[in-house]
């Protein structure tokens, strides 16, 4: 028995254009981002964006969980495991038992950690600046309002189970 697609979904299928879905031009401008920063700072301070991510996070808030690193980096548990044990063997981030948690652990930066986060906020700054001068303010402005409202709106979708 053959499927038959409607005249709707045909149409709808041949008038998308990958270049113009939103999802993917967001991915393609992070993407674009991320290799800037890799070439300007990861380079240099010998950091995969994991590592640099879970250090800017750690290095703002002191002391986190692996589940509350992989929150505010928006990494998953996975990622943020391998990135944890990677700046711990080279000597950046310390793992200690949570005293509130016997099986949780808890992440905070070694004095030589400390250092290269120390370097992230110029580097991060400077990578901004860059790409902000490709924009007027009122742009620059909008656009950071917007990606508030588009990832909190994103973020209600998720929490409803809702794709509509």
């Amino acid at each position: 028995m053959k499927e038959s697609v409607n005249a709707d979904e045909t149409s709808r299928a041949e008038g998308f254009r990958l270049e113009d879905f939103l999802p993917y031009r967001l991915a393609v401008a992070a993407e674009s981002v991320s290799h800037l920063i890799a070439r300007r700072h990861l380079v240099q301070s010998g950091l995969a964006m994991p590592e640099w991510r879970l250090i800017a996070a750690v290095g703002r808030y002191g002391v986190l969980s692996p589940t509350a690193a992989g929150e505010r980096t928006s990494m998953d548990k996975v990622k943020v495991s391998r990135a944890a044990a990677s700046l711990v063997a080279r000597g950046l981030l310390r793992q200690a038992p949570d005293p509130d948690d016997g099986r949780g652990r808890l992440l905070r930066l070694t004095r030589k950690g400390s250092t290269v986060f120390l370097g992230i906020a110029p580097t991060a700054s400077d990578i901004e600046a860059t790409l902000a001068a490709g924009l007027t303010r009122t742009e620059w402005n909008t656009l950071h309002k917007a990606l508030g409202k588009l990832g909190e709106h994103a973020q209600s979708m998720l929490t409803a189970g809702s794709v509509e």
